[in-house]
């Protein structure tokens, strides 16, 4: 058993509380990790605030690290001690019929089809004052320590450094794959993307690597206009600036709507509103941000029926174990940039400031260090 720190949610809508923790050893099929690095994502305060209803308390967030292989348990044969790896919070089984579709990146193992607060034998490797601490996604990246099943990790270039390709556990393959993989963005067309945090600038990303001529980015806080237009956008507007929807604004901009929009926020009305403001009979729309648990979108039916393609994407629609370790090369032949995303770096200790950070939209993504 190894002590040592970590940033517990004990209750909905309480701070964070770095406490000391112990985190039991691996069992078969399972690796323990020490988390160098992880990256605070507007997911995690999902989950403080309570919108998923498979998340139970006391419980570690984190789902974006990367660190070094401690041990390992009987069987697991991918990884070994000392191996740099990019934990998964979209497993990768590599047996059930989703993996074995080539053209999904979905595992049945995933926590919407099967919880993911305790590991596959329903026990957490986590305890604190007596008491057992839930696991998140089975990565719990916010301990300096974590258990995750083996189908759940990514071994990566030995070269890469931690602190800045954790964000490749999440935010940045979410955001640059919904525009390369998910929307399949051609060459000289025209994007809007809706939300610039740090997976919509991902997306921004994304479609200045695939070509698109016009990247329209749309926010209600104009202090994030200026790292939009470094990564890509060639227009930021606010929704606030105008007394139209947003939507008949991007029409009258492009004439006819924009070729692909993005909503990367999470909201109902903005996923109508990036709907409405693609091309009627060819535009394509994808949605990228996490909705409230429970949510409902009222949409006109003819929105789809002129021939509109409406779709969701998962974590970019990479397959994780097999492209995470492709990404990171090609982070390494600096074919990307991710870390322009990172405007904080802070330790442990700050992950509430780190949080005041994302909540009020001072940053883009803030890295912790253990």
């Amino acid at each position: 058993v190894i002590r040592c720190r970590a940033a517990v949610a004990w209750a909905v809508g309480k701070p964070l509380s770095v406490e000391e923790v112990e985190v039991a050893p691996p069992k078969a099929g399972e690796v323990r990790i020490k988390i160098v690095a992880t990256g605070i994502c507007r997911t995690d305060d999902h989950v403080l605030e309570g919108c998923f209803p498979n998340v139970d308390f006391p419980v570690i967030p984190g789902h974006e690290g990367a660190g070094i292989v401690e041990s390992v348990g009987e069987g697991v044969t991918s990884v070994q001690p000392g191996d740099k790896v990019i934990p998964l919070c979209l497993p990768q089984c590599g047996e059930c019929s989703f993996c074995l579709n080539p053209e999904s990146n979905y595992c049945r193992k995933f926590h919407v089809s099967e919880a993911q607060n305790l590991l596959p034998d329903k026990t957490s490797r986590f305890t604190c004052k007596g008491k057992q601490i839930h696991h998140f996604l089975w990565v719990s990246t916010f301990a300096e320590y974590t258990v995750i099943p083996e189908y759940a990790i990514a071994k990566i270039d030995a070269a890469a450094p931690l602190d800045k390709v954790c964000l490749l556990g999440c935010g940045f393959p979410t955001g640059y794959g919904a525009a390369i993989n998910a929307a399949k963005v051609k060459p000289g067309s025209t994007c809007a993307i809706f939300g610039l945090g740090g997976v919509g600038l991902s997306v921004v990303m994304g479609c200045k690597a695939a070509g698109a001529s016009r990247i329209i980015a749309v926010d209600i806080n104009k202090d994030k206009f200026a790292k939009a237009k470094e990564l890509g956008a060639t227009e930021c507007i606010s929704p606030r600036d105008f007394k139209k929807p947003i939507q008949e604004v991007l029409t009258e901009m492009t004439g006819h709507g924009v070729d692909y929009s993005f909503e990367v926020i999470g909201h109902a009305d903005t996923m109508t509103a990036a709907l409405a403001s693609c091309n009627m009979n060819t535009g394509v729309c994808v949605m990228v941000g996490v909705p409230a648990s429970g949510s409902v979108i009222s949409i006109d039916p003819i929105l789809l029926l002129s021939g509109r393609t409406w779709k969701g994407t998962l974590l970019g629609d990479w397959k994780m174990r097999d492209c995470i370790p492709k990404l990171v090369s090609s982070y390494l032949e600096k074919k990307f940039n991710s870390d322009l995303l990172i405007t904080h770096t802070l330790p442990i200790t700050k992950v509430n400031e780190g949080f005041e950070l994302l909540r009020t939209g001072k940053s883009i993504r803030s890295v912790l260090l253990f």
